[in-house]
């Protein structure tokens, strides 16, 4: 048996685990659901790297609009576009690019949250998703993430491919209240076919997270970097059957190796970010979804 297979199966049996352990008590959701409604937003992605000795820097920025259809019970349809603004990365940024188009729900089993989502994902992909959050305390919990998926390109001209790709991760969560900490550490098998590692440590502030991270990748070797993540105002917000915002968050992250392909995994939501992580924060309070919301939000009925 490979040294592969043997990590398939070890990796298979941490995510059993992980289910056999969803019997433990589920924290307190306290955040109210938001009411049945569709989001319009836009933002920016902002992208350089630094790999050529002729010019310090590459430019690659995209306006980013995009909507949330919030349909109840849970259930989201999301979608978003890249227009490019700037590009000096030549012919991967040119041409109007769908970037997400994705059905998800999100579900709790007994002290398990679930999220499963389908539909087409950042990085060219499309297919199956399932992310799992096990709370086991205030300050720790377990996670996984795993996928199926397939090459769907939508920039100058679209091709697909038959899903033929799975993917894999398993981890945990330390959250440090008192200084409103969170260390992440995750193994698994990624994007590219690579096994890897990342370790990351992420300080929250008011409105802003910041992190640095290594990672390691049988295939591509060491890295590291460090994030930010702004969310975007106004924090004050009322909400109607059709709402017209700001992404809510702004992220940029640096890599030091910034032509390495290693430890990558699509995003399934046009806003997805570390700070929020994977789930809604009506849905599940653990780490900084227990700090003060980034957004105050009025429910305005049809009846006022």
């Amino acid at each position: 048996m490979t040294q592969r297979n043997i990590l398939c199966r070890r990796l298979g049996s941490v995510a059993l685990l992980v289910a056999m352990l969803a019997t433990f008590r589920p924290l307190h959701v306290s955040a109210q659901a938001p009411t049945p409604g569709l989001d319009l937003f836009a933002g920016l992605s902002f992208n350089f790297r630094d790999v050529y000795y002729y010019r310090q820097y590459d430019f690659l920025v995209n306006l980013t609009p995009g909507f949330r259809w919030t349909m109840g019970h849970d259930w989201q349809l999301t979608g978003q576009v890249y227009v490019p603004l700037v590009n000096q990365y030549g012919n991967y940024g040119n041409g109007l690019k769908v970037n997400n188009f994705a059905l998800s729900k999100e579900l709790r089993l007994g002290g398990l949250y679930a999220k499963a989502t389908a539909g087409l994902f950042s990085l060219n992909r499309y297919g199956l998703d399932l992310k799992l959050f096990l709370p086991l305390a205030d300050w720790f919990a377990l996670e996984a993430q795993g996928g199926y998926v397939g090459w769907l390109y939508t920039d100058t001209y679209w091709r697909i491919t038959k899903p033929d790709r799975f993917l894999g991760t398993v981890g945990g969560d330390i959250y440090l209240s008192k200084w409103n900490t969170q260390l992440r550490g995750v193994a698994g098998l990624y994007l590219y076919r690579d096994f890897g590692a990342e370790a990351e440590a992420m300080r929250h502030f008011n409105h802003t997270t910041v992190s640095v991270y290594g990672r390691w990748s049988d295939t591509y070797g060491y890295d590291a970097g460090f994030k930010v993540i702004v969310m975007l105002p106004p924090y004050h917000r009322t909400r109607r059957v059709v709402n017209f915002r700001p992404a809510s968050n702004f992220r940029i992250a640096y890599t030091v190796m910034a032509e390495l392909t290693g430890n990558r995994i699509y995003k399934t939501d046009p806003e997805e970010n570390e700070r929020d992580g994977w789930f809604s924060r009506h849905f599940l309070s653990w780490g900084s979804h227990t700090m003060y919301p980034d957004f105050i939000i009025n429910q305005k009925t049809t009846e006022e």
